[in-house]
């Protein structure tokens, strides 16, 4: 099948040119015209085609980047933001499954990436090129048809211009022959004339047989070149444009197999994207989260015991305890005791204690918390310090390493140089070590490994921790003694001991807080900062002063020993009597 001769009928065609004569030639030399007409606007909506599908392929490849850059922000939103709270929370199974579902997808989106890449590349940049190439043939193609057709109408012209002029001359001949036998017949036409016109007409006759052989040979010419024209030239061309069209047909159908082959590609590794988003779902462990959520709110308390009953039918005996309480706390003041704290000295301690809890948000030692929670913040404590050290360990073997080499090498550098570097490492060394021992025994002595610390080594840790707080141990401050009235005292905090002086005796004489009520311990408190005061579960004692919403509760429980407990360990149970009496349960 060829489009130079299934175009039209080849038999009908020679039939008609057999018959042909020059007054018809123009019809078939019309109809190749239109041809090249038909073939010229079907080659171009061809290319039209194809330029259409490249668009449509852009298109494609723009909504992949879009989609993917949507899907790469849609996963950086959602993932955890580094040392904040909510990084913590991505240690639950379930929200491990999350963060590798937010993995997944930015692989996911790679993929969509991937696609667009190819179809760029493989079909949009080779169509665009092979579109140029094909324009550029199909101009050439149809060059040489238009070139064809001026050929032949060249010929055309100068076999129709033979003609004519070998028709003239016979006319022209046939006219002089008539005149010469005219002039023959005449009997009064000289005999000179006569010879002359016989001449002409004998001239004129050669011209026509002159014009005739040129006509001829024209003539053969121009159906030699008519026969090339429409049996060589122009199928020779037409088959090229054929060429050319299915050549694009053929680019546009593997573009389209390209274009599945692209998407084709990235199926297994997005079937890997969802594999790993059902696999980090079926990862999903109810039990370990709820265990999650045991480690890091457990306690260490136990249950409370049962209350025990409090006969209020007996009110003269409990006014009579506390009258006899009072008694003993003047009789105690009259002889002091050496070494024997008295309450002078206790308030100025307890007022500074508390304002470090209400400004530095809980003690070194983490004694706020319940003991399990401590347990873990110390631990967590001493691993980082350990981590410190190590650090400072390896920068010091590999300076150490370093000033060998260049004791070796003198050339390559100072090992004098290295002396103060290594000097101080061993002093931040010393440092750390001395803050992991510190930690290491609170968290030995909350895991039970060492003795609980004494009445005396508590208030040493406590002082140690009020010198820590900047708010408080670098300036003296106003104090505010027990009855509301204010002194000024120079802080001591860093003698261990303090001193009876005639300063303290004057609070001795100061009346001390009255009892507003009492409570009842619901849980064992160790009291380790200056300040506080341990109590044990179901222990009874007084309250002397109301939580005022900073979560303490100042008690008492004899005449020296007062101070402040967490609001949350007692039940306290306010006098009704009493200024702002309520019950904290």
């Amino acid at each position: 099948m060829s489009w130079g001769t299934e175009l039209w009928a080849l038999e009908d065609y020679e039939y008609w040119l057999c018959g042909t004569t020059l007054d018809t030639w123009s019809v078939p030399g019309q109809f190749i015209q239109d041809q090249f007409d038909n073939l010229e606007k079907h080659t171009q909506w061809g290319i039209d085609v194809l330029e259409k599908y490249i668009k449509f392929v852009k298109e494609r490849t723009e909504i992949e980047i879009s989609y993917a850059k949507q899907l790469r922000n849609l996963s950086k939103k959602y993932q955890p933001k580094k040392n904040s709270k909510e990084e913590e929370e991505y240690k639950y199974t379930s929200c491990k499954a999350f963060l590798a579902t937010l993995n997944e997808m930015n692989d996911y989106a790679g993929q969509h990436e991937v696609v667009s890449e190819n179809m760029t590349s493989q079909i949009t940049a080779e169509l665009t090129r092979f579109v140029q190439e094909l324009k550029q043939e199909r101009k050439s193609h149809f060059h040489d048809g238009r070139k064809a057709q001026q050929n032949i109408e060249t010929f055309w012209k100068q076999l129709e211009a033979s003609k004519r002029r070998f028709e003239r001359d016979c006319k022209e001949a046939d006219r002089a022959q008539q005149y010469f036998e005219k002039m023959d017949a005449d009997i009064n036409v000289t005999k000179a004339d006569v010879e002359k016109a016989r001449q002409q007409a004998q001239t004129r006759h050669q011209m026509a047989e002159d014009s005739k052989g040129e006509y001829s040979s024209i003539l053969q010419k121009f159906n030699h070149e008519q026969r090339e024209h429409y049996h060589t030239h122009i199928p020779n061309i037409f088959q090229k444009i054929q060429e050319m069209e299915e050549r694009r047909i053929v680019r546009i159908g593997e573009c389209m197999k390209t274009y599945a082959e692209v998407d084709r590609q990235v199926i297994p590794i997005i079937g890997k994207c969802l594999d790993g988003i059902t696999k980090a779902a079926e990862s999903i462990d109810q039990k370990n989260d709820s265990q999650l959520v045991i480690e890091a709110f457990k306690s260490g308390f136990e249950p409370p015991g049962d209350i025990d009953f409090e006969d209020f039918t007996q009110p003269m005996k409990r006014t009579v305890s506390e009258s006899s309480l009072s008694n003993s706390r003047w009789d105690g003041k009259s002889e002091p005791k050496p070494g024997s704290k008295s309450k002078g000295k206790l308030w100025p301690f307890i007022k500074k204690n508390k304002l470090s809890l209400k400004l530095g948000g809980g003690p070194e030692d983490f004694s706020n918390l319940p003991p399990e929670q401590r347990r873990k913040k110390l631990q967590q404590k001493v691993d980082e310090l350990n981590k410190d050290i190590q650090k400072e360990m390896d920068q010091r073997d590999a300076l150490t390493k370093m000033k060998d080499v260049y004791i070796k090498n003198p050339q390559m550098g100072d090992a004098a140089s290295v002396d103060h570097k290594l000097a101080e490492l061993g002093q931040n060394m010393e440092k750390l070590r001395l803050e992991a021992q510190k930690f290491e025994g609170w968290l030995a002595e909350v895991e039970g490994r060492l003795p609980v610390r004494t009445e005396q080594t508590r208030r040493q840790s406590g002082m140690y921790d009020t010198q820590n707080t900047s708010a408080v141990s670098n300036c003296a401050q106003d104090r505010e003694s027990p009855d509301g009235s204010y002194t000024e005292e120079q802080s001591q905090e860093s003698e261990m001991k303090v001193p009876v002086t005639e300063f303290d005796d004057e609070f001795d004489d100061e009346e001390p807080l009255p009892t507003i009520g009492t409570c009842k311990a619901l849980y064992t408190f160790e009291g380790q900062n200056e300040g506080t005061i341990s109590v044990t579960e179901g222990e009874m004692l007084y309250v002397i002063e109301e939580d005022k919403g900073d979560g303490w509760t100042r008690i008492r429980r004899n005449e020296d020993e007062e101070g402040y407990v967490p609001t949350s360990y007692v039940e306290v149970y306010l006098d009704k009597n009493a200024k702002g009496a309520m019950t904290y349960i």
